[in-house]
């Protein structure tokens, strides 16, 4: 077979902190690779230095044999070399229409091209057909995926390169992408995706190369990295990984509390409206001491906007919301804070500028026992005392969190999974009593997941605080949820046990679909690697 990339020896840096040591890649004509790794492992850093949006400080990049190292992104991808980003690839002010026409900017002075390059696109997505004069960010997220996919589809690419596919969209708008990009590799396109799951990955690709600490550590067949153990184990969350080891103890067997425990947060017909959309459209939802309630939907299906009716960053236009008994409706944010809900977002909100230890040390500013201005500038024992108590807190969350590499590291510069784990102990530092989390496991590598469930219900059983978690990885939702409540269009249309809600005719057809690799993205499975299709000659 033709060589379509070859990366010799890339060696990447930001500033002082070299990234990448030494990678080498090869991908042939007409291949599906799956780029796999742990979470800052330098994947997403691999493909901007391929593409050209870094300079690499060593090695070669070569392109069907042109050496390409170091040129500009706008020529290589006018050779053919597309690179669709992870997360936000849209325009959001702009339609479907306008962003498609910029998406083929390779062929603005061809117009007949150009025309009939969006004629295929939408084709190839017949949803954005029907969203033509929508604007981009008014669709949901797996359509604003569709549309990225079909912007980079629309200049021919040869070599197309996805970063996290799959990221924070439900399982049957991932099933969907699945089979997309199946239909684009048909054309004859030679693809690279990044994908945190390897169960997802072995439905799309035969190969797969796995990353650590910017080094490859394994190439082969994908189903071969099920048997490596060496290869895919939890590097973050430590002691959570199969096999035991070092770490915080073993989690004891959770019992859901009892069906009279107390009301920790409700919402009563709660309603939110944008325009004329109820995005929210009267959700009645309790809460209970001890309990982790799963909250799940399809992507625009008023989860993240509930959320933000109960923590404050939206003023409900209908209903009521309490806390521990007290209506908070009107409650500012800070204010439902200083009460102890606390809230995680799809999109880790911290300091860039900031170290990961630093960052925690913030986020336990109310905790300190001591706030005297006179005291801080004078260095005062009570001053010196109380920042002492809040390192060695610090400690303890950078240790629970397995942070230990990322301590004196800027949050800026760390990768998406890795900025979720300094979030998730931020919110930790917190001692909330009650605990809204947001996608928690977006952006985290399948191991790490795993490992993630353990780690909430360690975290639940220590704080006794109640959970609320919004989540698209089922296999970790069914482990750790005693309850969960299903929403379509704003509204509930299922709630029970797990397998009550996730057995519901209505919450299969709109929310979970049938790919079961999509369904079960993390966990032990094994699904059938996809045969290898005969594609068309370049």
């Amino acid at each position: 077979m033709t060589t379509l990339l070859r990366v010799t020896d890339l060696d990447v840096a930001y500033g002082p902190v070299q990234v990448l040591f030494g990678v080498d890649l090869e991908v042939e004509q007409g291949e599906i690779v799956a780029l796999l790794g742990t979470n800052g492992a330098g994947k997403s850093t691999l493909l901007k230095a391929i593409s050209g949006l870094l300079k690499p400080a060593g090695g070669r990049v070569e392109l069907a044999g042109e050496d390409i190292t170091g040129m500009r992104a706008d020529r290589t991808a006018a050779k053919g070399l597309l690179q669709m980003p992870g997360g936000k690839g849209v325009f959001p002010t702009l339609t479907v229409e306008e962003n498609l026409r910029l998406g083929g900017w390779l062929l603005r002075k061809d117009k007949e091209r150009l025309d009939a390059a969006q004629e295929q696109a939408v084709t190839l997505f017949p949803v954005l057909k029907r969203r033509w004069g929508a604007l981009a960010g008014d669709l949901s997220g797996g359509e604003q995926q569709m549309l990225t996919l079909a912007q980079a589809f629309m200049n021919e690419p040869r070599l197309l390169m996805i970063d996290e596919l799959s990221l924070g969209l439900a399982p049957a708008v991932v099933g969907e992408l699945i089979e997309v990009v199946r239909a684009l590799h048909q054309t004859g396109t030679t693809i690279v995706v990044v994908e945190q799951s390897v169960n997802v990955a072995l439905t799309l690709a035969q190969r797969a190369v796995f990353m650590e600490k910017g080094q490859v550590r394994f190439t082969g067949a994908t189903a071969d990295l099920l048997d490596r153990p060496d290869v895919l184990r939890s590097v973050f969350i430590a002691g959570a990984a199969a096999g035991g080891g070092a770490g915080p103890p073993a989690v004891p067997s959770r019992q859901a509390p009892p069906a009279d425990a107390t009301v920790v947060l409700e919402c009563e017909g709660v309603v939110k409206r944008f325009g004329g959309v109820r995005a929210v459209d009267g959700v009645d939802l309790q809460l209970r001491q001890g309990q982790i309630l799963g909250l799940i939907g399809q992507n625009g299906a008023g989860k993240t906007t509930l959320f933000d009716c109960m923590s404050g960053f939206l003023d409900v236009d209908e209903g009521a919301i309490r806390l521990r008994g007290h209506d908070i409706t009107g409650w500012a944010p800070h204010e439902r804070a200083g009460a102890a809900l606390g809230r995680s977002f799809q999109e880790a909100r911290l300091y860039p500028s900031l170290t990961a230890a630093e960052t925690i040390a913030v986020a336990l500013e109310r905790h300190l026992a001591n706030r005297d201005i006179v005291a801080a500038a004078m260095w005062l024992p009570a001053t010196y005392e109380s920042e002492l108590a809040v390192a060695d807190r610090v400690d303890e969350l950078i240790t629970l969190m397995g942070l230990e590499a990322f301590r004196e590291k800027l949050v800026g510069e760390l990768s998406t999974g890795s900025r979720r784990i300094v979030e998730l102990a931020c919110i930790l530092a917190q001692d909330p009593t009650v605990l809204l989390l947001d996608e928690p496991s977006g952006g985290v590598a399948q191991k790490e997941t795993e490992a993630l469930g353990p780690l909430l219900q360690r975290v639940q059983a220590h704080t006794g605080c109640a959970i609320l978690v919004i989540e698209h990885d089922m296999p970790l939702l069914r482990t750790i949820c005693d309850r969960m409540v299903a929403l379509e269009l704003g509204g509930v249309i299922a709630e029970g046990t797990p397998d009550e809600v996730l057995t519901d005719p209505r919450v299969i057809q709109s929310y979970l679909g049938t790919d079961e690799a999509a369904i079960n993205r993390s966990g032990a499975s094994r699904p059938k690697p996809r045969r290898r299709q005969p594609t068309r000659a370049s």
